[in-house]
């Protein structure tokens, strides 16, 4: 989901700036630079999913006037790359957006925080949860962080932007249940199932390249 038109009131719009800004200081200042420029594998699942990321957001659907839906594949960035690179990742499949026209640039900050960082840190903090349970079967990383929160991160995503149009007066929220709100569990299961379907094939096949798991807690 993402907003192809200036949806925004200004006060708004300079908010969503200040908080891009923010998290994405706070992102770059996490990555530790030294360790990923010296690990090829870990630059080739970063530069390969913002690519991959940039054209599969290209296919899309319009639901309202300004907006649009399509997956995010978020989740399973960050599992991959950590929620830093993961916004990283995505803002770079962002710009590819823009360039193509899919996205005005002006909602860049805007659609940036919907469709990347909401996703991303919701999908950490879930990630974090399951770690702290300690579980010890691999089923509960692939579900829980996988199919779970892939659909929790776009739902939160999703109000996000709702609330975010709702207090800018664009949509009234009867109009926002109607035309969006009610859907969403419709969006969740697309996004958990392609998410958890990646996460699972990486977990039996290339279960390397998941920098967030921790394979000693499921032998």
């Amino acid at each position: 989901m993402g907003m192809t038109e200036n949806l925004l009131s200004t006060s708004q719009w300079v908010i969503t700036l200040l908080l891009f800004l923010v998290i994405l200081v706070r992102a770059l200042r996490s990555i530790d630079w030294q360790a990923f420029r010296k690990d090829n594998a870990l630059q080739h699942s970063f530069f390969g999913a913002a690519v991959v990321l940039g054209f599969v957001w290209q296919l899309r659907a319009g639901i309202s006037p300004g907006l649009a839906i399509h997956i995010f594949g978020i989740t399973v960035i960050t599992l991959m790359l950590g929620w830093a690179l993961a916004v990283l990742a995505g803002l770079m499949a962002l710009v590819i957006t823009v360039i193509t026209g899919r996205e005005p640039l002006i909602m860049f900050a805007a659609n940036g925080l919907i469709t990347v960082m909401v996703p991303a840190i919701v999908s950490h903090g879930i990630m974090l949860w399951e770690r702290r349970r300690d579980f010890r079967n691999f089923f509960a990383y692939i579900f829980f962080c996988g199919f779970f929160g892939a659909g929790i991160s776009v739902a939160a995503a999703g109000t996000v932007m709702c609330l975010m149009l709702w207090t800018s007066g664009v949509y009234t929220f009867d109009e926002l249940v109607h035309e969006y709100i009610r859907y969403l569990p419709l969006f969740m299961i697309p996004e958990g199932f392609v998410n958890g379907t990646f996460v699972t094939g990486l977990m039996v096949f290339h279960p390397d390249r998941l920098t967030t798991l921790d394979q000693r807690r499921y032998r």
